[in-house]
């Protein structure tokens, strides 16, 4: 594994979006900073309750994509930037390789004894959510019958010649999108499907793009028929308002990520942070993050919207392991990303390619 390594343009990184919540700057008594990469319409409700239960707080929310909070992380890891009190970010193979490499400080409480073992690491990282990693489809446009409910009747799909899928299909650009990387990349080691999916994936000419939002509303208005490995928090929520989106929990297997939160080492502020990751792990907080979507309770009493998932979902949940570290090494990462991309390109114009993953 490769050491740390700050990139100078980290620096000059900008936000996508900055919010506030609680004090005003001048009653504020102090100041959380959290930079974050996910959606503040799924993040807020807890950010505010926050606020409720401790007067003079005021909360800064920072919005990044996922590569580029990690670009920022590492940069404040070596001192080039301020750092913030809170890193939270999807890109859980990222989070785990900052920790590793001595970014964080270690925080322990009765909380965080109650977090699964798979979703924590070194009392440094904790995983704040539960979210299934789902097909998207356009229920008015595929027929029901074509409904994908697992990986191999994905690929059955794609396989016949002049299919109503050909350039029709979705997923995230895993090269520009650290979880979009993290999620292919787990896909490899789970199952021998991968090699035939991406190679699917090339004969139908998958668009492979960012992000979310833009996906879903391609599905939603017909551009795109499916969008593989979408975030089922965001797609629940999605269908539950919108009446032409299906959501599928692929029946081979079903990846689980949970959102992964660190304290960085020079965080100005890390009694707070840590009030803040042991609220959001109570029972007050999880129930505010399910409401959210962002846990996905697949129990009926689980408090989560899982009645509007379709499938009988395999769960796999992506561990916070050292074993993430692999498909980080430059060389596995650019070989992996490599054959995505030639395989995607050589199939497309009828090459066949082999994928290798090691």
């Amino acid at each position: 594994m490769q050491p740390l390594v700050a990139k100078a343009d980290a620096r000059t990184i900008v936000p996508d979006r900055v919010a506030t919540y609680g004090a005003p700057p001048e009653d504020a008594t102090a100041t959380l900073r959290i930079q974050g990469a996910t959606d503040l319409e799924y993040f807020e409700g807890l950010l505010e309750a926050f606020t409720k239960v401790t007067p003079g707080l005021r909360i800064v929310y920072e919005d990044i994509t996922t590569n580029a909070l990690n670009e920022v992380a590492t940069a404040q890891c070596a001192g080039l930037v301020s750092p913030a009190d809170l890193v939270v970010s999807s890109s859980v193979d990222q989070q785990v390789k900052l920790v590793n490499d001595g970014c964080a400080r270690p925080h322990s409480s009765p909380a965080i004894d109650l977090v699964p073992s798979w979703a924590k690491w070194r009392e440094e990282l904790f995983g704040l959510t539960f979210e299934p990693i789902v097909i998207v489809y356009n229920r008015a446009l595929v027929p029901p019958d074509q409904v994908p409910r697992s990986r191999f009747d994905l690929i059955d799909l794609l396989r016949p010649e002049g299919n109503i899928f050909k350039g029709k299909v979705a997923t995230y650009d895993i090269e520009a999108s650290g979880v979009g990387y993290l999620l292919a990349f787990a896909d490899s080691l789970e199952a021998t499907t991968f090699g035939r999916l991406i190679e699917a994936f090339g004969r139908n000419d998958v668009v492979a793009t960012c992000c979310f939002t833009e996906i879903v509303d391609g599905v939603a208005d017909g551009r795109y028929l499916i969008a593989y490995n979408m975030f089922g928090s965001y797609a629940l929520a999605r269908a539950a308002g919108d009446p032409r989106i299906g959501v599928i929990a692929p029946s081979d297997y079903t990846l689980v990520l949970s959102r992964a939160a660190f304290i960085p080492k020079g965080a100005p502020n890390p009694d707070i942070a840590g009030a803040f990751l042991d609220f959001a792990l109570s029972s007050e907080g999880r129930r505010i993050l399910a409401t959210s979507s962002l846990i996905v309770s697949f129990t009926e009493d689980g408090g989560g919207i899982a009645p509007s998932l379709d499938g009988s979902p395999n769960l796999r949940p992506i561990a916070f392991s050292p074993v993430l570290l692999v498909g980080l090494d430059a060389q596995k990462r650019k070989l992996f990303l490599d054959v995505w991309n030639q395989s995607i390109r050589l199939l497309r114009a009828g090459v066949p390619a082999n994928f290798r993953p090691d």
